[in-house]
């Protein structure tokens, strides 16, 4: 029996990706990719309750606000990291740059599960098939397959010529 080392594929016909730090998955990055997708099959589990439930409102109200943005957020993460935000001039909290980055993304999240309600809604009017649970089965179901698409990759920075004034980053006041 031959060994095969990570680098050459065991079939010619399908080449094999070297597992590396960059692209390797670990059990945080599957749960925390889970979460949105789980959040919308919570709330369709949560229709089961009686319709004056404030726990039913609350897992609904909740995947509606954030579920469907958060998996396209997370689909984009990669790219949207790729350029953080620079802080002012002078530097009073070190931590600009995280809490700005990480208020971008949720704010982001929010906007886009807001954005994808209001679209789903708007084509099952369209299509004549309107219903609350019919919006949050499609949501939950648009969640989950974004949920388990690959990752975009960022693109690489663009050369400018050396006399090009430099790019103005992500939050700068230029």
């Amino acid at each position: 029996m031959t060994q095969h080392n990570a680098m050459t594929p065991q079939d010619p016909m399908t080449p094999q990706i070297p597992m590396t730090p960059q692209n390797a998955m670990t059990p945080q990055d599957l749960v925390i990719r889970m979460l949105p997708p789980f959040g919308g099959w919570l709330a369709l589990a949560a229709l089961a309750l009686p319709g004056g439930s404030p726990l039913r409102g609350a897992a609904v109200a909740a995947f509606l606000a954030v579920g469907p943005g958060a998996a396209l957020v997370g689909l984009c993460g990669p790219a949207l990291r790729a350029r953080r935000a620079e802080g002012p001039v002078e530097r009073r909290d070190a931590r600009f740059e995280r809490h700005s980055d990480l208020l971008e993304r949720l704010m982001l999240a929010v906007l886009l599960s807001i954005g994808a309600a209001m679209l789903v809604a708007t084509v099952l009017i369209a299509a004549q098939a309107f219903s609350g649970d019919r919006v949050l089965l499609t949501l939950t179901l648009l969640t989950t397959l974004a949920a388990f698409c690959p990752r975009l990759r960022a693109s690489p920075t663009p050369r400018t010529a050396p006399e090009a004034p430099p790019r103005t980053r992500k939050g700068s006041t230029l």
